[in-house]
Order: structure tokens, then C-alpha cells, then sequence
């Protein structure tokens, strides 16, 4: 059954990586990192994503210590979810993204990519671990 899809995002001070589901909400898939700019050219090219892949859903990583407390940076990614929210219609997810950096880092590290490589794709395998999270978790806990 083709399920209607949901967009990862990476959020930083720099950067935004974005991650698709699949058709089926079984896999993700990296599709860019936004070079942020400006907030509204920012939220204009996560606009366009989201149209351009019919998405219903945006699963943002919220950054959190080990011991579950939040830190500044959470407070800065919250803050522009609150953006996103007034600019578009769109139901948010907040997922918790502790070590989806590291993941994304260590997976590219066993496939042998080169370390100036990987800083051009990591966001966007950190918005891949965070989307899957979030679908894995869906798939296992269907009511």
C-alpha cells in the first residue's frame, strides 16, 4: 500500500539535511543539504521539497544530551520549527536525534568514503538515520 510520504531533516546552523520515505514508508532516502542562507530562502527551498514530494509529514531532529536534557542547539532547532509551522501547513514530528550524527558518520566510514566527502553528505545521512528511526518506529508499533 503506497503511503503518503514523510521528510527527515538535519537541522544546523549551517546546514539542513533532508531525507524522503519511500513510496511504501519503508526506507529513507537522502535528497539534498540545504546551504542555509537566509530564513526565507531557507524555508522556500524546504517548501519546494515538501511539494515536490507530495509530503505530509516533516520528522525534525531535536538534539538532545545523553541524559535526555535539552541544550541551546535544541532550543535553536525548536525555534525553527516554529518557522516552518508559520510559514507552511505541515504536521511536525519532533524526533529525538541523539548520535544520528555518529551513525551517519560511521556508516560512511565503513563504506570507505573519504573524510572530504563525508562532510558534504553528512547532514543529509543524519536525516536519513533520523527518518528511519522515526519509520522503524512507526513499522513496529502500528495500532
Amino acid at each position: 500500500m503506497i503511503e503518503p510520504r514523510k521528510l527527515g531533516l538535519d537541522v544546523g546552523d549551517r546546514t539542513i539535511g533532508v531525507a524522503v520515505s519511500d513510496p511504501f514508508g519503508w526506507t529513507a532516502q537522502g535528497v539534498t543539504t540545504i546551504r542555509r542562507s537566509s530564513l526565507s530562502e531557507d524555508l522556500a527551498q524546504l517548501k519546494k521539497i515538501y511539494e515536490e514530494y507530495q509530503a505530509t509529514i516533516m520528522v525534525v531532529g531535536i538534539p538532545r544530551n545523553m541524559n535526555g536534557t535539552y541544550g541551546p542547539q535544541s532550543e535553536k532547532v525548536k525555534e525553527f520549527i516554529g518557522q516552518i509551522r508559520e510559514a507552511m501547513e505541515v504536521e511536525i514530528v519532533e524526533w529525538d536525534e541523539r548520535l544520528s550524527t555518529r551513525m551517519a558518520e560511521r556508516s560512511l566510514i565503513e563504506g570507505d568514503m573519504r573524510r572530504d566527502k563525508r562532510k558534504k553528505v553528512i547532514d543529509t545521512v543524519a536525516a536519513v538515520c533520523i527518518l528511519q528511526g522515526y519509520l522503524d518506529y512507526k513499522q513496529h508499533h502500528k495500532e
